[in-house]
């Protein structure tokens, strides 16, 4: 017997969409829930701001999705990065994050024009350029 291909992409899509959507929702619900204090305390474990935190949380697990495909385009190593220089990469994750540029990063990523171009937009344009020769090999 072969695996078949789903029927439906589309409504398999959707309803794949729908429920990262739920989800969402279902994260911030209980974020709201948390009194300030534990909330704070969550911040200040995190060594962020409790309005930091929050508008993370708001734009969802998928918000820096874009940072290991730049860090790729760009010939740095993420799990180097990671075990040389985590709190910088939980830093450009944040930044990430919260970009308003992501439409135009997305589309220098998919045309690989990302390397010639981030400075232009991106955010942590300042932090890649500073990581130096031993992460950006």
């Amino acid at each position: 017997m072969t695996v078949q291909e789903k029927p439906y992409p589309t409504v398999s899509r959707m309803v794949d969409v729908f429920g990262e959507w739920l989800k969402h929702r279902r994260e911030l619900r209980e974020m709201r829930e948390l009194d300030a204090a534990n909330f704070g305390q969550i911040a200040s474990d995190l060594r962020m701001s409790s309005a930091d935190l929050e508008a993370l949380v708001r734009q969802g697990p998928h918000a820096a999705d874009e940072l290991p495909k730049m860090l790729t385009a760009l010939g740095i190593d993420q799990d180097d990065l990671a075990r040389t220089e985590p709190l910088v990469l939980r830093d450009m994750e944040r930044v990430c994050s919260m970009c308003i540029h992501k439409r135009q990063c997305d589309k220098d990523l998919a045309a690989g024009t990302a390397a010639a171009h981030y400075e232009e937009y991106c955010a942590n344009a300042p932090t890649i350029d500073g990581l130096g020769p031993q992460v950006n090999s």
